[in-house]
């Protein structure tokens, strides 16, 4: 975006998502100033370019969002739509350096651009650019890419850094000697909090969903929608309060055993009830 005139010797613009003024005349002219000068601080156009820069900030948070579900659920995105999207910026960052896969689901490659046409450039796990049109493509979920450790080691060579967090993300695998019966987890349960207000704002501040007395997380895990959730007490309640157990339901509410949670699923409601649990109060003299 390029200078707008603001009143008698002043320019205005959107530089670093900041409103930012400068001289157009005078011994200053055609430098930025340091500050806003007061007797731009109400004029319409500063005040139409702060509403600008608000709107970009929602509209980049929403990007990361969505690409951050598309990720979750591992679902198919069509390759044109990364194409319309991705000359503008917020997109742009939210995919970058995101791993992908098409056609070969052995093929894992870190997106690099989109063209007009639906053809998307990825470095490869060789390091060569490469260039895919494959109808649709998967950011796959970390805990179903095969060999993520090695990938994680390539990534770090090449400096790559994700918007949305995929390949660093913390995952768990389901155990294989889990009780047939079992249908909770109780690994992080006791961590104890000063009220359930701060417990739910924690829950909250982490981007899950606060229902009832549960903190939840709702994915997408192969064919099917399942949420996790953990107790975090009952609304309202004032005193100290404890995590709670982990359960998974299915999206007609039954209670799943522990061995009919899938990988992503398990994983990223693992995920939530370690992020709730290291939020707890520790008492001066005891062990985290």
């Amino acid at each position: 975006m390029g200078w707008l005139s603001a009143g008698d010797g002043y320019e205005v613009a959107l530089v670093d998502g900041r409103v930012a003024a400068r001289a157009t005349s005078g011994r200053a002219a055609g430098r930025q100033l340091k500050s806003l000068p007061r007797a731009l601080r109400d004029h319409p156009e500063v005040d139409r370019l702060r509403r600008f820069a608000e709107w970009l900030d929602r509209h980049a948070t929403a990007c990361v969002a969505q690409v951050d579900s598309w990720m979750v659920s591992s679902l198919p995105v069509p390759t044109g739509l990364l194409a319309r999207v991705w000359p503008d910026e917020a997109w742009q960052s939210a995919l970058r350096d995101l791993a992908v896969v098409g056609d070969d689901p052995d093929e894992v490659g870190f997106l690099r651009g989109a063209t007009e046409d639906g053809e998307l450039r990825v470095v490869n796990l060789d390091g060569e650019t490469v260039r895919l049109s494959p109808r649709t493509v998967t950011l796959p979920h970390p805990v179903l890419l095969p060999d993520l450790e090695d990938i994680r080691e390539f990534a770090a060579e090449l400096g790559i850094v994700q918007r949305v967090e995929q390949i660093h993300r913390a995952t768990w695998q389901r155990p294989e000697d889990l009780d047939p019966k079992a249908t909770e987890i109780r690994e992080f349960t006791g961590g104890s909090f000063r009220s359930r207000f701060a417990l739910a704002a924690r829950a909250s501040s982490l981007g899950y969903r606060v229902s009832g007395g549960y903190s939840t997380a709702r994915v997408r895990d192969g064919h099917r929608t399942v949420e996790a959730g953990v107790w975090i007490g009952e609304p309202y309640w004032q005193d100290t309060v404890e995590t709670g157990s982990l359960t998974w339901h299915d999206q007609d509410g039954r209670a799943l055993r522990l061995r009919e949670v899938g990988p992503v699923a398990w994983s990223e409601g693992m995920r939530m009830a370690a992020a709730l649990y290291a939020g707890r109060t520790i008492e001066e003299g005891k062990n985290a």
